[in-house]
């Protein structure tokens, strides 16, 4: 998966670091069971579900040093202060936390101290969750954090994303903000980066065999893929306010309208609506000079096809 990330054009690669033990309790009291109507019932339990979903620790080793050789960044969601812990061994450049892990004061200032930036998910926060975590940080001396506009919603429906919010955090916390998207399809992450989004977030999996938590929501690496390409586009299109003609355009300029002969007519002759017609190119007279052609004679003999100028006319 590193590997296919790499290839795919993705700038990082974030894993979540926890163990069951680190984020819930192996208890079956109604508390810890998972609804019928959840995605991951199957799993019964918390515990049992994050069993199966966490990534191992003693893969850490291998997958920084496999990260190094490719070139791309890792770095990781931290859920307890034992995995900020197991990750300060490595390379790390940057730490994330979930959504649910914004109102642990405990995990905010650990983390803080580790004088790394630190990437806030806002998806199960309010305006006072967030407020709260970035003071948090930086009354322990993280000053360099970004903020994540998510909905913690597996898939996410395209009308709960609420994209305008991420631009008023930016306004109102005065810190880069992103997407962390759990959204099907490519169109909500390109529409985040015609909106300035200074990072994307966005699950994958190998293909569509895969059989995994997330795969439900991911996007395969082709399709990732894709969405770097046209995130990239996006961006490009932004470009700048202008009225002016682009290159490209500007070679296409002769298919404007403008005014010809449509009807053959003879020198002397006073020139009616008949006579000419607005058609594209645009090698004659402006179409909005009419008024001033009607009425006019021919100072030549004129045939349908020719352009009309003034020299041409009395």
């Amino acid at each position: 998966m590193l590997e296919a990330a790499a290839k795919a054009g993705a700038d990082a690669v974030k894993i979540q670091v926890y163990t069951p033990d680190t984020i819930t309790l192996k208890s079956d009291k109604p508390d810890f069971v998972i609804a019928e109507d959840n995605a991951w019932a199957q799993h019964k339990t918390l515990y049992e579900l994050y069993q199966h979903a966490h990534t191992p620790w003693e893969w850490l080793d291998d997958i920084f040093q496999y990260a190094a050789q490719l070139g791309i960044e890792v770095f990781g969601s931290v859920f307890d202060t034992t995995s900020i812990d197991e990750l300060e061994k490595y390379p790390v450049k940057v730490y994330k936390i979930a959504a649910p892990e914004i109102v642990d004061v405990e995990i905010l200032e650990r983390v803080a101290k580790t004088g790394k930036p630190v990437i806030l998910s806002t998806g199960l926060a309010n305006l006072t969750d967030i407020s709260r975590a970035i003071a948090t940080l930086e009354r322990y001396g993280c000053h360099d954090i970004g903020l994540l506009k998510c909905t913690t919603a597996y898939p996410t429906p395209a009308n709960e994303v609420n994209l305008r919010t991420m631009q008023n955090m930016a306004q109102t916390f005065s810190v880069p903000v992103g997407l962390s998207d759990h959204t099907t399809g490519l169109g909500v992450p390109i529409a985040a980066a015609t909106l300035n989004a200074s990072m994307l977030e966005k699950h994958i999996k190998l293909d569509d065999d895969t059989d995994s938590v997330d795969s439900f929501f991911s996007l395969t690496v082709s399709e990732f893929s894709m969405l770097v390409d046209e995130v990239k586009k996006a961006q490009l299109a932004l470009g700048i306010v202008t009225y002016d003609l682009s290159p490209s355009a500007a070679k296409n300029a002769n298919g404007r309208r403008s005014l010809y002969i449509s009807r053959d007519i003879k020198a002397g002759e006073i020139i009616t609506e008949q006579h000419i017609r607005s058609v594209r190119p645009c090698f004659g007279l402006p179409v909005s000079d009419k008024p001033k052609v009607i009425g006019r004679r021919a100072k030549v003999d004129l045939e349908l096809g020719d352009r009309l100028s003034w020299e041409v006319l009395e």
